[in-house]
């Protein structure tokens, strides 16, 4: 059968609570976020590698406080003043570290935040003390916070992160396909985003559901290439 033409159509993501699932790996970052009211200075920082939940998380926890979630990126774009009136997410603060400018704007921006105490929380990918942040104020600040971390995950994650991630696609999965996976890939969240997306890819060009057989080899490619790599 020939190829078939692929487009690239929105994943719906869902963030609510309900689709948020709890194990041994995250529970404890999931109490933290869940009493925010709690927080030591009425901040946190959640870290965790990519696809582990983090921004569904802080989702989860701007919905519960009627507050405001943005990438720490844009902070050149928004009014400072506005947004520190009520509780805030800043995701992917690591991605300003360098940054002079942006540093300093975060920098004023969380002592706005704490002066008109409103709840703060940052997210990054890895731990605070790896950010290579410039300015020596900001990095006083972000020492001085409390952090929670989602865990490496299990299998009871995985496999509920794997489901997850295939109906966000719209697409119905068989159980002995999740199997398969689970038994054979790389016990990470990055994977199972690489294996979601490889399928649901080449499902499409042959115009056949996912199976065994397709899991097999996207599998062995994506193990080809990291020995290559």
């Amino acid at each position: 059968m020939s190829e078939q033409l692929v487009f690239d159509l929105p994943i719906k993501t869902a963030f609510g609570r309900e689709d948020f699932y709890v194990s041994s790996s995250n529970t404890s970052a999931v109490k933290i976020i869940e009493n925010w009211a709690t927080w030591p200075l009425s901040k946190l920082i959640l870290t965790g590698p990519s696809g582990s939940g983090k921004s569904h998380l802080a989702s989860i926890w701007t919905e519960m406080t009627n507050g405001t979630r943005i990438d720490a990126k844009y902070l050149m774009e928004i009014d400072l003043q506005s947004i520190s009136q009520s509780p805030l997410c800043l995701e992917g603060f690591e991605l300003i570290a360098g940054d002079q400018e942006l540093e300093a704007h975060a920098f004023h921006l969380h002592n706005l935040v704490q002066e008109n105490g409103a709840p703060l929380l940052i997210t990054g990918s890895s731990i605070p003390n790896t950010w290579n942040l410039l300015l020596p104020d900001l990095l006083s600040r972000i020492q001085g916070t409390s952090v929670a971390k989602l865990e490496s995950p299990d299998d009871i994650l995985l496999n509920a992160v794997l489901i997850k991630q295939f109906n966000d696609r719209q697409i119905a999965i068989d159980p002995k396909v999740i199997t398969y996976l689970l038994e054979r890939m790389e016990r990470s969240f990055a994977s199972i985003s690489y294996l979601v997306n490889e399928l649901d890819k080449n499902a499409l060009k042959i115009g056949k559901p996912i199976s065994i057989k397709l899991a097999r080899n996207i599998l062995d490619s994506y193990f080809n290439d990291a020995i290559i790599n």
